[in-house]
């Protein structure tokens, strides 16, 4: 395997690592190049459970590009493994650092080099927090839909590198869809752009979407071209109760078959609702089985609301209540947006998965999940992005109990097993990493892991780019 032509240097090798400090110094400035190992331990992993983290051997901050194409230089020349890193708010291990690496946090690059209302771009560095983009850019009137949960503290460059999505997927798409063209530093040091700044392009392969996704394992994103969108209207939300998960997906799948373009359509089981209820005394009604929310953010809203309530209805909505007004519609996000902090605080640590299936297979998800929780006695709850089919069952458990733990993992993985079962996949927007590497391999197979294999040889022959991530 590629990744096994690095022998990664143990933290101990102090001959090794003053090398490459000394090395590293050569091209950056002091302040630039940390080594305290208390300050780099805090660089040594990402927010996913069970996924294992080494010791690395320095962090370099750079803030050019011309300082990336130095560390990569460097690395090259002494062999020695790059890890690079965003705001780490991933949740499959993809930043984790492995022993003896350099840990390349791209957080000071994080200029928005240009917003260009006539041609709906924004060129930007990696290190540019996805809230400050949207912020940035709705002052000149426009839209950057990409919004994950974590949107005020993920960047650009990390939200590539794992092909994020968001609330609003159902409508405008992730944020492949939105990455136009990218300046990429290549393991030898060599700078590479891809894609284009025009609305149409279709030269050659297309580089710059094998990019997305690719967690930082074929190269590093030092500058993104990004399209960019209209600003909409504010958008109006409404809140349906069902008594049951099933009638839930049934309604989702009325309002889609009807033709509908909710901006989003988000669904909360009871597990999720009491848990916010819990946290931040919302008054969510918990009688409920499931909660569905959905916007729009058309020039009439309400009439479009109304239409998708009187589906919610047919389907068996115990209640249904339209917002009022923008400030009522942002409660209701609010208690969506608490979803996965209300359920991290029922036992302390959360596992969360993302495995989308398609539209039609919905209830069969939920359900399968909560006999997954009743077999493994677990909390379990389930928030989705219902209307694209990407669910994210959260599973609730004690660290600090060896047996929930294991219970916790296995539960896990018989998620993503029921996923696949049901024709979906066993990642919709989190990536693979560390986490569900393993699961790659059975979802692809064994002919796409030997091209997926292929590509990373041609882009990284020594494997010193975040080995062993993907597979």
């Amino acid at each position: 395997m590629i990744m096994s032509r690095i022998e990664a240097r143990s933290p101990e090798d102090t001959e090794t690592t003053g090398d490459l400090v000394g090395l590293l110094l050569d091209g950056l400035p002091a302040e630039a190049v940390l080594t305290d190992s208390d300050v780099t331990a805090a660089y040594a992993n990402d927010m996913a459970s069970f996924c294992p983290a080494g010791t690395p051997a320095v962090v370099v901050l750079p803030r050019t590009v011309e300082q990336v194409q130095h560390v990569m230089r460097t690395a090259t020349a002494l062999r020695v493994p790059v890890v690079p890193q965003g705001a780490r708010t991933g949740l499959s291990g993809a930043a984790n650092a492995s022993d003896g690496c350099v840990v390349l946090s791209l957080t000071k690059m994080d200029r928005i080099l240009e917003i260009n209302p006539v041609d709906r771009i924004a060129v930007v560095e990696p290190g540019v927090i996805n809230a400050a983009l949207s912020r940035a850019v709705g002052e000149h009137g426009l839209y950057y839909p990409p919004d994950p949960s974590s949107w005020e503290m993920c960047t650009i460059g990390g939200n590539i590198g794992t092909a994020s999505g968001g609330l609003c997927c159902v409508k405008y798409g992730v944020t492949a869809e939105y990455v136009l063209g990218l300046d990429v530093v290549l393991a030898d040091g060599r700078l590479m752009s891809t894609g284009r700044r025009t609305a149409k392009g279709v030269a050659g392969y297309d580089l710059t979407r094998l990019f997305v996704g690719s967690e930082g394992s074929l190269g590093i994103v030092v500058r993104a071209v990004l399209g960019l969108r209209p600003k909409p209207p504010e958008q109006l939300v409404l809140a349906a109760e069902f008594s049951s998960a099933a009638a839930a997906c049934d309604a989702v799948c009325r309002i889609m078959e009807g033709g509908h373009v909710p901006s989003l359509l988000e669904l909360m089981d009871r597990t999720t609702v009491k848990a916010v209820n819990d946290l931040a005394q919302m008054g969510l009604p918990e009688s409920t089985e499931a909660l569905l929310l959905a916007a729009f953010d058309t020039t009439a809203p309400a009439a479009d609301l109304a239409a998708v309530g009187a589906l919610c209805e047919a389907a068996g909505a115990t209640e249904v209540v339209p917002a009022d007004d923008a400030a009522e519609s942002e409660l209701l996000l609010q208690a969506r947006r608490l979803s996965l902090t209300a359920l991290e605080a029922v036992k302390g640590v959360t596992m969360i998965d993302d495995v989308c299936v398609p539209r039609s297979r919905l209830a069969e998800m939920l359900e399968g999940v909560d006999r997954i929780a009743e077999k493994y006695r677990l909390t379990i709850g389930v928030v989705a992005h219902a209307g694209d089919g990407n669910t994210h069952p959260t599973v609730c458990f004690d660290a600090a109990d060896p047996d929930e733990s294991r219970r916790a993992r296995e539960s896990f993985d018989e998620i993503m097993a029921l996923g696949l079962e049901l024709g979906g996949t066993i990642t919709g927007e989190h990536g693979v990493g560390v986490l569900k590497k393993e699961w790659l391999a059975r979802e692809i197979g064994p002919v796409g892991l030997e091209m997926q294999r292929a590509v990373k040889q041609a882009f990284d022959p020594l494997g010193i780019l975040n080995p062993g991530k993907l597979f």
